[in-house]
């Protein structure tokens, strides 16, 4: 649908592409990250499972005839779909029977269970992961260099003018929720809290109507919060809960609840770097945590600017989050994908953008300009010893960095580039 006030998301050319290739779409993704206000965009008409007019007349006209409410013109949008489990179904079939593409896009803010579901979808519904909005997305990049051409080993030095540390925190505690991006920071910082507080009181028993222990669900989500943008263990969560909260909590309930919140887009996890190098240098397999959104770790550990401007260890963790959540936006927009590096070296990059075309780039984020020397010092020594072992090395290496005032590359090689310049 035409509207005017909206603001273009990086996944909008993937969705019209996506339409273009299979009978309907499915935007997964967090609560309010703009999933139903981009997929209307993409729509000519449309249906609202949560609308509560008329006691939820339209969720009932659902369940009573899921045929019924897939009549009206294509694209036609489905929004909230998993309070209907038997739509997935509805939806596949009617995509079968015309064989039209681009027909219906549904969104979802959580993942049901398999009960009620018949067919898995595939080759019919196309699957698209939305996040909330990048700095570039919500206008706080200037976007004057492409992660893309890092990738490809090419940038124009650009200088980009002061960062205001207290800027970044403003970003990180305000997040990229789209409702977010025009208040105060007073404001701002209550919707992360209500967000953690709604799923908890409703969303986690919605989603398959199973009481669990709210309690320790949200000792888990602070635990999380703590080891933010690390490789931390299930059983490390568990102990870090036991330290610090003095509460037990068994490691299968910490894999259980977190489940749970892999289903509810509340985690967005980086994955380790597949050992695609050829090399002997052996791996690490371990996930690296992350929330949604960093903005739900600073709420959950209560995180006020000032807290964080005198406690720049916590700043720096928070600050990578917000790196990898952008990283990751901008790097599926050319159909790339982010890991993280880790060695039993100990040898780390902080992300890895992987190509299509099995070329991969390193990159180590910084908050600080002081740091970007043994930041480029630490992903030259990486790069050498991976070709030293026979692997394929990276094509390109780069510092993201918080203050620094210019984009450019240096003398080795690295680029080096601030988030508030970066774009897809």
């Amino acid at each position: 649908m035409e509207r005017e006030d909206y603001r273009p998301r990086l996944i909008d050319n993937i969705i019209d592409s996506y339409l273009e290739a299979f009978g309907a779409v499915c935007v997964e993704g967090p609560k309010w990250c703009g999933k139903t206000w981009t997929s209307s965009y993409h729509c000519k008409s449309e249906i609202m499972l949560g609308n509560p007019d008329g006691n939820f007349q339209n969720r009932q006209l659902a369940q009573m005839s899921p045929s019924l409410v897939l009549e009206g013109e294509t694209p036609r949008l489905i929004d909230e779909w998993q309070e209907v489990p038997q739509l997935w179904d509805a939806v596949r079939y009617k995509v079968d029977q015309s064989g039209n593409k681009g027909q219906f896009i549904l969104t979802g803010s959580a993942t049901p269970n398999h009960k009620g579901i018949l067919h898995s979808g595939a080759g019919r519904i196309a699957k698209l992961r939305m996040r909330p909005m990048s700095l570039f997305e919500s206008g706080n990049s200037s976007g004057d260099i492409s992660l893309k051409d890092i990738c490809e080993g090419r940038i124009e030095p650009k200088i980009s003018g002061e960062v205001d540390l207290r800027k970044l925190i403003d970003f990180i505690i305000r997040g990229g929720w789209p409702a977010n991006q025009e208040t105060t920071l007073k404001q701002a910082a209550y919707l992360p809290i209500q967000y953690i507080r709604a799923v908890l009181d409703d969303d986690v028993y919605r989603i398959d109507n199973v009481k669990r222990d709210k309690h320790k669900m949200e000792l888990l989500l602070r635990s999380l919060a703590r080891n933010e943008a690390t490789t931390v263990t299930n059983k490390k969560l568990k102990n870090d809960i036991k330290e610090i909260d003095d509460e037990d909590i068994d490691v299968e309930t910490v894999s259980a609840y977190l489940d749970v919140f892999q289903r509810l887009f509340l985690t967005d996890n980086q994955k380790p770097f597949e050992a695609k190098l050829r090399s002997s240098i052996r791996i690490k397999q371990a996930e690296k945590r992350h929330l949604s959104d960093p903005s739900l770790a600073a709420a959950l550990l209560n995180a006020t600017p000032e807290m964080l401007l005198n406690d720049l260890n916590t700043l720096g963790f928070l600050f990578e989050a917000l790196c990898e959540r952008d990283l990751k936006i901008y790097a599926e927009s050319f159909d790339a994908e982010l890991y993280h590096y880790q060695d039993y070296n100990n040898n780390e990059m902080d992300a890895v953008i992987a190509m299509p075309d099995g070329k991969w780039c390193g990159f180590e984020i910084k908050l600080g300009a002081n740091q970007i020397d043994m930041a480029a010092e630490n992903l030259i020594k990486i790069k050498n010893e991976i070709k030293a072992s026979g692997g394929i090395a990276p094509d390109s290496l780069c510092v993201i960095c918080g203050l620094s005032n210019a984009a450019y590359q240096r003398p080795d090689g690295v680029f080096v580039v601030p988030i508030t310049a970066l774009r897809n």
